[in-house]
């Protein structure tokens, strides 16, 4: 363990004084709690589509058999003499009917009564579920030839989290992380109401992309808000809290899509909490290694200060906290020097960044994981719905199956490390999803196991890659990076609501897409440097070094250290 700064105050770094005042006491354990909120909001917010923007099932009406169709029966006796059926298993077409021979008199609902060699197009229709209501039969969206306007839906969606993703992290590393996650919570959640209100498609498609600019990507700076707070060993147990709360939000979404089943209703439940949430986020504070990277030590104390008193620990000595302001002002002094006096901007630490040929490949190569990450897990938790049986059920079981690698990641990254464990998973899941097209996906439990499986797989790659993000990056761009290979990440969770169109083209093409994508992202991640049990890099030179800190970080594991290893 790192020397406290009483017996060493000729070095005084962040982590001795987290130490100092607690590591995990009652206000990281408060502060973490209320940080939750968004990441519930953020589940929400990233698959609310699946249910507002949803197909349905329907079937034509059939005048001459049946009265008005908001109360006629979906499947009657006579249905098969009077639509086509199609798929496995076989449903009622939903645009297409027989043929009714004129007659001038009622023969009933039979077979004679159509001609079966005819088929004709409908307009209006009767839904398996007259209380169910999405933008499919409240826009009137319904057929093949609107079928590209629902999964747009959810490709929208996607473009306006690359949007935000481009300018979030930049406003996050300029002015802090704290008035960013206000901003993206409160703003999102506004307009998400404001979305369930939609009077046509077009007003619905432009308020769904406004939306996500702000209301999903609140994620990411709650978790950096939570990882910047807590020492080396606590970040995997944080981010394992996380994703169960994730994963639990999204079980919790497919309750209430079960209860209210009408979109605007949703809306409405889902998305009022995230505005009255905003007085208990505002108290919130800071990222502490923020505040160092602009120079605001005094801020640093008063925090750290109200946390030894939250924690029951003594103030800490003025003389610890005057030798590591000295400290951190000759740090920046130093920095400052090198540049001609000057701070930094952001460009030119990106500027910087492309100078280092290996840290731009991990750049492109995180970026690559990334977006393999998102397309393949989007599409599997999409393609849950189109399963067979009740699509609410599906639905929350397909994300409930995301807990047990979330709570397994707490032993699985320690004891493995971070690389082999992103290089696992990825070559996991991607084996599972190319086991799916062999002669295996004709038995039906053991192609549901394999796309259960797949899906684990893949939600242990997610959450092994943001804590494996967060630690290969320096503090002052380590969010800007993020939310770089999140936005490239987008291109996967845009592509991943079109696979009903490229399954059309061909069937295996999602599944083939998805293992192959994987198995290659799987390899290139062994490019990673190791991080366990590393101090989190401040500068882009620490950042670059890690590949030579690898061997003494994993000297350190192996004696059970989670220290930082200077």
């Amino acid at each position: 363990m790192s020397k406290s700064p009483a017996s060493a105050p000729d070095r005084v770094e962040l982590d001795d004084l987290l130490e100092e005042v607690g590591h995990f006491g009652p206000f990281q354990l408060w502060q973490c709690t209320l940080l939750l909120l968004p990441v519930i909001f953020t589940a929400f917010s990233n698959l609310c589509y699946v249910f507002t923007a949803g197909d349905l099932h329907y079937r034509c009406h059939i005048p001459a058999c049946e009265n008005a169709s908001t109360t006629a029966l979906y499947t009657p006796d006579w249905l098969r003499d009077a639509v086509p059926f199609h798929g496995k298993p076989e449903l009622p077409a939903k645009c297409d009917r027989y043929h009714v021979i004129p007659a001038s008199e009622d023969f009933g609902c039979d077979a004679a009564r159509f001609n079966q060699s005819a088929i004709e197009r409908c307009s209006e229709f009767v839904y398996a579920d007259p209380t169910e209501r999405t933008i499919v039969n409240d826009f009137n969206l319904t057929c093949e030839e609107n079928l590209w306007k629902v999964t747009l839906v959810g490709t929208v969606h996607s473009i306006g989290q690359f949007v935000s993703l481009a300018m979030s992290g930049i406003i996050s590393d300029r002015f802090g992380r704290r008035w960013t996650l206000l901003l993206c919570v409160g703003v999102g959640a506004v307009l998400a109401i404001i979305r369930s209100f939609a009077a046509s498609y077009g007003a619905f498609i432009t308020l769904e992309f406004v939306e996500a600019m702000f209301g999903s990507t609140s994620y990411t700076t709650a978790f950096i808000l939570s990882l910047e707070l807590v020492e080396p060993r606590l970040r995997v147990i944080v981010k394992s809290v996380i994703l169960v709360a994730y994963a639990l939000a999204e079980a919790v979404l497919g309750l209430l899509a079960m209860t209210f089943r009408d979109w605007r209703t949703l809306s409405i439940v889902l998305f009022v909490p995230g505005v009255l949430s905003i007085p208990l986020l505002y108290t919130t504070v800071e990222s502490v290694r923020w505040l160092l990277t602009k120079d605001r030590q005094s801020d640093v104390v008063n925090i750290l200060q109200r946390v030894a008193k939250a924690n029951g620990r003594p103030p800490l000595p003025n003389s610890t906290l005057d030798e590591f302001y000295l400290q951190q002002r000759a740090k920046l002094d130093a920095e400052q020097a090198a540049d001609g006096g000057k701070r930094k901007t952001f460009l030119q630490l990106v500027g910087e960044t492309c100078q280092h040929r290996r840290l731009l490949l991990r750049i492109a190569n995180c970026a690559f994981c990334w977006f393999t990450n998102a397309m393949v897990y989007y599409g599997l938790t999409l393609n849950s719905v189109t399963l067979a049986g009740d699509k609410y059920s599906n639905f929350i079981f397909i994300t409930l199956a995301e807990i047990p690698p979330s709570l397994a990641i707490n032993f699985i990254l320690n004891r493995f490390g971070r690389r082999k464990t992103q290089c696992g998973s990825l070559l996991l899941s991607g084996l599972f999803c190319l086991l799916a097209l062999t002669a295996l996906k004709d038995i039906t439990w053991l192609n549901v196991s394999l796309f259960l499986m797949s899906k684990m797989a893949i939600s242990l790659s997610f959450s092994t890659l943001y804590i494996y993000t967060a630690e290969i990056f320096p503090t002052n761009l380590r969010q800007s990076f993020i939310s770089f290979c999140s936005m490239v990440g987008r291109f996967g969770s845009m592509l991943a609501p079109q696979m009903p169109l490229l399954q059309t083209l061909w069937a295996p093409l999602p599944m083939v897409l998805f293992g192959s994508v994987a198995v290659l992202s799987g390899i290139l991640i062994l490019e990673f440097p190791e991080t366990t049990g590393v101090t989190l890099p401040n500068t882009l030179e620490e950042a670059i070094e890690l590949h030579s800190r690898r061997q003494r970080s994993a000297d350190g594991a192996e004696k059970g250290s989670y220290s930082s290893p200077g």
